[in-house]
């Protein structure tokens, strides 16, 4: 088996360029301008960004590439954390001026401005998500879904595009739906994190926890497939084939997930995201793939 990819913890401004999709110069914008807190540098002279600025900077390119000036969305940030309440009725303030601006220009700008109001009528981070991302997320309760999980999904939509996020996003409508499962999922989170750096790698807690990690993904699985998951992510490969049939395909190759920066793999893409993990954590991460691994029957 391949050893599990340990990520870095924070990666220097042309690795987080390159996994968001935009330039080290566009960074040192966003700094200039007051969207991004400027980190301290390091002993080398360099600055480093972690998984919080890397987030942070996915949102801020939705946002202008919705057409959100740099302005408006400082002032959506400005003052509040970016999941909080606070944040969320500042962007959705900003979506609303937006759309009144795009409304009184011209036929062009109507794509822009039905994504506003699909971005409205979703919620201002849903609705920042593919429309194949978000439609998948329809049947969780209202309110059900958690900050962290737009949070991932708007990372794995970054890695392996929308039909890999819309994959995953079944995975949150099982959660929202059973609140027993998503306490269990809490607590089997908050024993991952409790691995920290004051942990051995060889501390039995570290294999424990790695069978409880094994234990829950195996019960979700099961709930899962029970709720006819299945089906409907053969309905979504069916869609997406419908919209990307195979002779456009052919003709010219569809841009990765980090088109428009450097061409990377998903491994190499998965790598340059930063996540602060122990090494007792990515042990652990390890051995509760080797369980699931282990417990796939042979064909």
């Amino acid at each position: 088996m391949h050893p599990f990819p340990t990520p870095p913890r924070q990666v220097l401004i042309g690795d987080a360029a390159a996994f968001v999709g935009i330039t080290p110069r566009t960074i040192r914008h966003y700094h200039q301008v007051g969207l991004l807190p400027e980190r301290e540098r390091g002993s080398d002279g360099r600055r480093r960004y972690g998984s919080e600025e890397i987030i942070r900077l996915l949102w801020i390119r939705r946002m202008a590439d919705a057409g959100i000036a740099l302005d408006d969305i400082r002032d959506a940030f400005d003052g509040a954390a970016p999941g909080g309440a606070d944040g969320e009725d500042e962007v959705a303030g900003v979506l609303a001026r937006l759309e009144d601006t795009l409304a009184a220009q011209d036929a062009e700008l109507q794509a822009k401005r039905a994504s506003v109001q699909r971005m409205r009528a979703l919620g201002s981070r849903l609705g920042l998500l593919d429309d194949l991302v978000s439609g998948r997320l329809e049947g969780a309760p209202e309110g059900s879904l958690r900050q962290d999980d737009l949070d991932i999904l708007l990372v794995t939509e970054r890695v392996f595009g929308p039909l890999g996020a819309a994959v995953q996003a079944g995975r949150f409508v099982a959660l929202a739906a059973d609140p027993a499962l998503r306490a269990e999922a809490d607590r089997v989170d908050a024993a991952e994190e409790a691995l920290d750096d004051t942990v051995a790698v060889d501390d039995p807690r570290v294999a424990q926890v790695a069978a409880e990690r094994h234990a829950f993904e195996t019960a979700l699985m099961h709930v899962m497939e029970e709720s006819g998951q299945g089906e409907e992510d053969d309905a979504l490969f069916d869609v997406w084939d419908e919209l990307h049939p195979l002779e456009e395909a052919d003709a010219a190759p569809a841009p990765g997930p980090a088109a428009g920066s450097r061409v990377k793999s998903a491994a190499e893409t998965i790598r340059s995201m930063p996540y602060d993990l122990s090494p007792a954590r990515v042990r652990s991460m390890e051995l509760a793939v080797q369980l699931g691994a282990a417990a796939v029957p042979a064909p």
